[in-house]
């Protein structure tokens, strides 16, 4: 896809999403990095449906650790992997107050250094929460920029880069959300639905679906 392809693609999404924002639910960075951390391998969905309660009584780190990782299990029973999210959330928690004051770190650096955030995470925390020209790349934006011809690449550090390398920096604030929300919505994994596509035009997929 050359450069004026690209930025097409950018400004028709912008213009059906001015402001794109997370499906996640969240009132403050804390509660969003332990929303993020809880949706690997899991759907906004659930993760929501657990948070709803979970932060009623824990949405600091401090509040966290006092409720302990037996309880905190219970709170998200119903989310995949939950035995091993409650522990790295509780060490998660205990690193914030020691190294950080109880504050969410704003560099990827440290953010990487807590347990159960890798890349991904990190990159969602600093673009949603801190507002940085970073992207989150999960499968559906993989298969969005492989598919589309975007931003092709063999693995998710590569379309990350690919991405930050070609979008314009007008859309890098958003590109994320735009990206994730047209896979999730229209670029569908097994059936894309190329007819209600903003962008058929300019996507590159030679299959594209008529009904």
């Amino acid at each position: 896809m050359n450069p004026a392809s690209r930025r097409e693609l950018y400004e028709r999404l912008r213009a059906a999403n001015p402001a794109p924002k997370s499906e996640l639910v969240y009132h403050s960075p804390f509660e969003l990095l332990v929303a993020v951390v809880l949706s690997a391998q899991a759907t906004d969905r659930s993760v929501n449906a657990a948070t709803a309660r979970l932060f009623e009584v824990a949405d600091t780190p401090a509040k966290m650790l006092s409720l302990g990782l037996e309880a905190l299990q219970e709170y998200i029973r119903a989310i995949g992997l939950f035995r091993t999210k409650a522990k790295n959330l509780i060490e998660l928690s205990r690193l914030l107050l020691e190294r950080h004051q109880g504050a969410v770190p704003a560099t990827r650096e440290a953010l990487e250094a807590l347990p159960g955030v890798g890349r991904k995470t990190a990159n969602v925390v600093l673009n949603v929460a801190f507002g940085q020209p970073t992207v989150a790349v999960d499968t559906h934006i993989f298969r969005v920029a492989n598919r589309t011809g975007l931003a092709p690449g063999d693995n998710p550090l590569e379309v990350e880069r690919s991405l930050l390398r070609g979008t314009p920096q007008e859309f890098l604030r958003h590109a994320h959300h735009w990206l994730i929300l047209h896979g999730r919505y229209v670029c569908l994994a097994r059936k894309p639905r190329c007819p209600q596509c903003p962008i058929r035009d300019l996507c590159g997929y030679r299959r594209k679906t008529k009904a």
